[in-house]
């Protein structure tokens, strides 16, 4: 049973109202699709990240109330969702930092951007927001055009950046960053600068997927375990407590073209084609994802239906994939068994203190991953109040 994103549901079962103990369970929201599960009201969702408002936005001159119109009001997004939901705007996501980079640049500009954040929050009824600078410091869409070294007065300028938002907002109000998942990217996220970054900021939302990308030339489970860890790991060791982590889920699929030969006797690890320019960064159509509510490219369609019967379970990490030998096209995705083995193989012996995933409609229509995902919540607060109580 689905419906429309728009639609508010009433006289649906509710839970008691979020509890402090619980493990955080966020789903970022957008209006990309249609369809939408219709257990929304029952199921464990503590906080709700609308994206994405873009950070231009908020440069202009302090005093304005004219927001950009979302596809829903905060309050309709609320009563979507279950009593006590904190609903969040998310304000950037990939490729969208110019308008960051021109706040942050200056005391000046960063204090006219927290301003005018949180003049937006108060207007729209929000509980926080939501930081998508997904990459200060460098390395992200535009890492080709304009060199990290360009980028690097970002790493500073980035816990000031987000501590003038604290101070704007105040302390009632949620704070969130999405971070990266891959440690070759965590630019601004150092030993120096993360436990600053820890004060102003209630949670990261750890990007713990697309492990894989068109810049890696060696095929990968694009949300491994190995690799999560690895990620969690580097934030731990560099000042953040497993407590204020959330571990990433990804509501969609990846595929990448191989090479042929050497991947014929394995094709984990095996040698990619090349997949970006590599003096622009741009996109040479060797690669790419969609979501599971997605319809698939025609030309993939076949090899696609061959992951989904022929894919095999890496038990080594925790993923699925599959090697299409006649089109050379490697698949990584998650299945619902992948997201329950998370929780025991990351989530419980990590001590996260909370899940997300990007985003609820993608998972449609069958939404299990979305099902598997709150179940596994349910038990780890299960088992949380047991221990409690014992």
């Amino acid at each position: 049973m689905f419906w429309k994103i728009k639609t508010c549901l009433a006289g649906a079962l509710l839970l008691p109202a979020i509890g402090a103990t619980e493990l955080r369970n966020i789903m970022y929201l957008t209006n990309q699709h249609e369809i939408f599960p219709g257990d929304t009201q029952t199921a464990p969702v503590t906080h709700v990240a609308m994206s994405f408002m873009r950070p231009h936005v908020f440069n202009r001159p302090e005093g304005s109330h004219d927001w950009p119109a979302m596809w829903q009001t905060v309050e309709a997004t609320r009563a979507q969702f279950r009593d006590g939901v904190k609903v969040l705007i998310a304000i950037g996501g990939w490729g969208d930092t110019e308008g960051f980079s021109d706040a942050a640049r200056t005391a000046e500009g960063q204090k006219r951007w927290a301003a005018n954040v949180a003049a937006m929050v108060k207007d729209t009824g929000a509980d926080g927001v939501d930081i998508d600078w997904e990459y200060p410091g460098g390395n992200g869409e535009d890492y080709k055009t304009v060199p990290n070294e360009e980028k690097a007065w970002e790493i500073e300028a980035y816990p000031k950046f987000l501590g003038e938002i604290r101070t704007a907002l105040g302390a009632n109000k949620i704070i969130s960053a999405a971070v990266p998942g891959k440690v070759g990217d965590m630019l601004a996220f150092t030993a120096d600068t993360l436990p600053t970054i820890m004060q102003h900021v209630d949670f990261l939302n750890v990007m713990t997927y697309d492990m894989m990308n068109r810049r890696d030339n060696v095929t990968k489970h694009h949300t491994g375990v190995k690799l999560s860890i690895e990620a969690l790991d580097a934030y731990i060791d560099r000042g953040a407590r497993a407590k204020d982590l959330n571990l990433g889920f990804a509501f969609y699929v990846k595929w990448f073209k191989t090479q042929h030969e050497p991947c014929l006797a394995n094709p984990i690890g095996c040698p990619t084609v090349l997949m970006e320019d590599p003096e622009t960064g741009a996109d040479l159509g060797q690669a790419g994802a969609f979501a599971w509510a997605d319809q698939t490219p025609d030309w993939l369609s076949a090899s696609w239906q061959a992951a989904l019967t022929w894919g095999k379970y890496d038990p080594d990490d925790g993923s699925y994939y599959h090697w299409d030998e006649n089109l050379d096209v490697w698949w990584t995705f998650d299945t619902a068994r992948a997201v329950r083995n998370k929780f025991q193989s990351i989530v419980r012996s990590k001590g996260v203190g909370g899940v997300f995933a990007w985003e609820l409609g993608s998972d449609g229509p069958q939404f299990s991953r979305w099902q598997a995902l709150n179940k596994g919540v349910d038990f780890a607060n299960r088992h949380h109040s047991q221990k409690h109580e014992l």
